[in-house]
């Protein structure tokens, strides 16, 4: 049988009941209690502590009331399934702004509204078994073997028509690498990028994992500010960089989206510098009041431009299938020096992503997610609009899978996120996307919606007033 041993002292100002309560609900969310187990009776445990039987009684109602245990008649009181959170015993370290990586944090929360994450239950299981099926065939035996070095000409051809369509990119499957992730097919471009220059041009803030990508290659970071529609042309312009890293369509972290006169811009700064931009469209799928903004690369008329793109927001992370597009100045260095790289995605894996798009599915999945993605993105610009109201500011929404808020309540990002954490949210902070960590930059939390049931979202927006307001 479990037997319960907490401390309880008498010589203090918190109630016993209190004490027996928390050392219970601490041990369930620490995992020391299990799910499912069986309390001791209220008997037993007030005699095995020497309390009263109340004491005992207050405590359990206190965790019933919570949904921590739940009461089985005749039976007794068992640990309820929870979706543990961070609790006020973790110690954060000083240099959480540096350390803390929400992508990594294995933590689950009830409520999780934190960056990179989308919606699972949306996922079309069905059809990508039955593409998966079609793979594994006596008569696709060719896919056990090494494929060709840019990726399967079949799915590049599925993707160049798709990029044409639906984003306005010109390119020839001949252009078009597959890789393993972004930040995989960025290792790629920077090896061929040393050709053109030492130093990227990084927005400030801005995707931390694609700058340290760079970085691990021995390239210098500028940090360029970004102000109300993307990048600052005119720091840009006085940089000694003739590479720049943006994401036009929906600015990461903060979420603006840069008009086409400023587009217009940056690509007549490519040409006076000879230089090539960097065209990371993550989430460009995913717009909901306007009509999608064409791709920067299909403005181009110099050749000037990368684009970059990803199945990870739009299908599933696991996938890890991306793609670039090369203008021809880069192709050609490319084929002539590093095409004796082998393709790092499964061939399984792009078979299966070509059927999907070939039959039709993957632009009956793209729309479908869209209008989830809409919907989830209303209700919560409408929750925060209702329950937060004047203290907080709503940056960047309109696309996307997150937006930020300014939470003007007088707390820093650190304890913004652990008060939220301890009433079971998952939020992520931004502090990490900037370059310039001794700067004196905004207190933003971001609020991802993509991983969300919309049933909760304003149940977790309600449980962030009670922690911050």
């Amino acid at each position: 049988m479990l037997e319960l041993t907490p401390e309880l002292r008498t010589d203090g100002n918190k109630p016993l009941y209190t004490q027996l309560y928390e050392y219970i609900k601490t041990s369930i969310l620490e995992e020391d209690i299990k799910s499912g187990e069986k309390l001791p009776s209220i008997r037993t445990l007030s005699k095995h502590l020497n309390i009263s039987r109340n004491t005992v009684v207050t405590a359990y109602e206190q965790l019933l009331s919570e949904g921590y245990v739940s009461s089985q008649w005749r039976s007794g009181i068992y640990v309820e399934e929870i979706h543990h959170h961070i609790i006020r015993h973790i110690e954060v370290p000083d240099s959480f702004n540096d350390k803390i990586n929400p992508q990594k944090n294995t933590v689950k929360y009830s409520f999780d509204l934190r960056n990179a994450q989308i919606d699972l239950d949306s996922f079309p299981y069905a059809l990508w078994r039955k593409v998966l099926n079609q793979c594994v065939h006596s008569d696709m035996s060719e896919l056990l073997n090494y494929g060709e070095h840019q990726g399967e000409l079949e799915l590049r051809e599925q993707i160049s028509r798709y990029l044409f369509l639906s984003r306005g990119v010109k390119c020839r499957p001949e252009q078009i690498l597959i890789g393993a992730g972004t930040q995989q097919s960025l290792s790629m471009l920077s090896i061929i990028l040393r050709e053109v220059g030492d130093s990227v041009a990084f927005e400030e803030p801005g995707y931390n994992g694609a700058r340290k990508v760079f970085i691990d290659n021995n390239f210098n970071i500028v940090p360029i500010p970004v102000d109300s529609d993307g990048i600052d042309i005119a720091s840009l312009d006085e940089s000694p960089s003739k590479i720049a890293y943006i994401t036009p369509s929906h600015q990461f972290p903060c979420g603006m989206v840069m008009p086409v006169s400023k587009r217009l811009m940056l690509l007549k700064w490519a040409q006076r510098k000879g230089g090539f931009i960097i065209e990371d469209d993550y989430d460009g799928e995913f717009r909901y009041q306007s009509k999608p903004i064409p791709a920067l690369q299909g403005l181009d008329t110099s050749g000037s431009v990368i684009y970059l793109g990803t199945f990870s927001k739009s299908l599933i992370p696991s996938i890890r299938i991306s793609y670039m597009v090369l203008p021809e100045k880069l192709l050609y260095i490319y084929k002539a020096r590093y095409s004796i790289y082998e393709q790092p995605v499964s061939r399984l894996n792009q078979k299966a992503l070509q059927l999907f798009m070939e039959q039709g599915f993957w632009n009956r999945h793209i729309k479908r997610m869209r209008n989830i993605y809409k919907k989830k993105h209303d209700i919560l610009i409408d929750s925060i609009t209702a329950v937060l109201g004047s203290r907080v500011e709503i940056i960047g929404k309109d696309a996307g899978l997150h937006v930020l808020i300014n939470v003007n309540n007088g707390m820093d990002e650190k304890e913004l996120i652990i008060r939220a954490a301890e009433s079971g949210v998952g939020v992520s902070p931004t502090s990490q996307y900037w370059y310039n960590q001794d700067c004196k930059y905004p207190t933003r939390i971001f609020i991802g919606f993509g991983g969300i049931r919309q049933e909760d979202i304003p149940v977790s927006i309600l449980r962030l007033k009670r922690s911050w307001l």
